[in-house]
């Protein structure tokens, strides 16, 4: 039994982190900047966040590698240090996890290349496969308990991440898209065609993440659940939707809202529960003590009619809210 089967053995949900990116640019990093090169420039500044998570209740954090493929990094000149980056990725979540008194999980994080592939691009899938092995025998050597392919668009790249995390390792395995366009990713994949696919790869937990905020993620948990209620799903929803305000990007996902959200989740059978981007340890908090105090109910497994009696009044109101938007009407306008 590894460590997720562990903790899922014993706990409804498992609360994840938050975003990385937006912590650290509160600490200084400078927008366009990789952040995972500062894994080796400032492994102190990671550390510490990723410790702030786990005090705010994390039981599994992901690495600072979300961009650390090869095609990512040549963009900063860091593409001959891929294994270097990644296991230092590695190695500081693995120091924060080892540090807390229960079990943390340590995620290797391993987001889309940036590239299209072939024919749409000039990438071929081989190209794409060797590129997540490398990231993945990175994150391999500094230590994690397993790899998690996210923010994906496409299924071949999926597909590509697993067949190259698989080549190199046999860590467990998650994967999670974003469908931040109508509905679906923004190559065109449903929840459902996502469902299909990602069942059929072995998956230890499969879901949607980042995109236009809790309700989006919310939508594509019900509609997968209502296909295959048995499988593990991950929701790891934006803090709302990003703003400028006085020159600065804020999202509008408060605390509550994102406390709202994980109780939600988990009511539509989600059971790795975080946040993405816009988010903080503050979120994660709330979130955390609303799935300890909130009574646990579970909605109706169609994605978009929940009902209402079964929840907080709370969460009645949101569950009207995502009928009226569902209907034809609300569609059309």
């Amino acid at each position: 039994m590894n460590k997720l089967e562990q903790l899922l053995s014993s706990s409804t949900c498992i609360v994840l982190d938050g975003a990385l990116g937006t912590v650290l640019m509160g600490m200084g990093l400078e927008a366009g900047a990789p952040p995972e090169e500062w894994n080796l420039l400032r492994p102190e500044a990671i550390q510490e966040v990723h410790r702030d998570y786990v005090k705010a209740g994390s039981q599994l954090i992901l690495t600072n590698s979300f961009g650390g493929t090869r095609y990512r990094l040549k963009l900063h000149g860091l593409d001959d240090r891929v294994i270097e980056i990644n296991r230092a990725a590695g190695i500081n979540a693995r120091s924060a996890a080892d540090s807390a008194d229960g079990i943390v999980i340590v995620a290797g994080s391993m987001g889309p290349t940036g590239e299209l592939l072939s024919p749409l691009g000039t990438m071929t899938y081989e190209e794409a496969v060797d590129a997540f092995a490398e990231q993945a025998t990175g994150l391999s050597q500094g230590g994690v308990d397993l790899l998690w392919v996210e923010t994906m668009s496409d299924l071949s790249e999926v597909r590509a991440a697993v067949e190259g995390a698989r080549s190199v390792s046999d860590l467990p395995l998650v994967a999670t898209m974003t469908f931040d366009t109508n509905g679906h990713t923004m190559m065109g994949v449903s929840p459902e065609a996502a469902l299909e696919a990602l069942s059929a790869l072995d998956l230890v937990a499969l879901g949607g993440n980042c995109g236009n905020g809790p309700t989006e993620v919310e939508r594509v948990i019900g509609k997968m659940r209502s296909i295959r209620p048995e499988l593990i799903y991950v929701a790891k929803s934006n803090a709302g939707m990003p703003h400028w305000v006085d020159g600065k990007l804020q999202y509008d996902g408060t605390p509550q809202v994102m406390a709202d959200y994980a109780v939600t989740a988990r009511a539509l059978g989600a059971r790795l529960i975080g946040a993405c981007c816009g988010s903080t340890p503050e979120h994660v908090k709330a979130m955390v003590s609303a799935l300890a105090n909130r009574p646990i109910a579970e909605l109706e497994l169609d994605g978009t009619s929940p009902p209402v009696g079964r929840l907080p009044a709370s969460e009645n109101s949101r569950a009207r809210r995502r009928r009226r938007e569902s209907s034809p009407a609300s569609r059309r306008s």
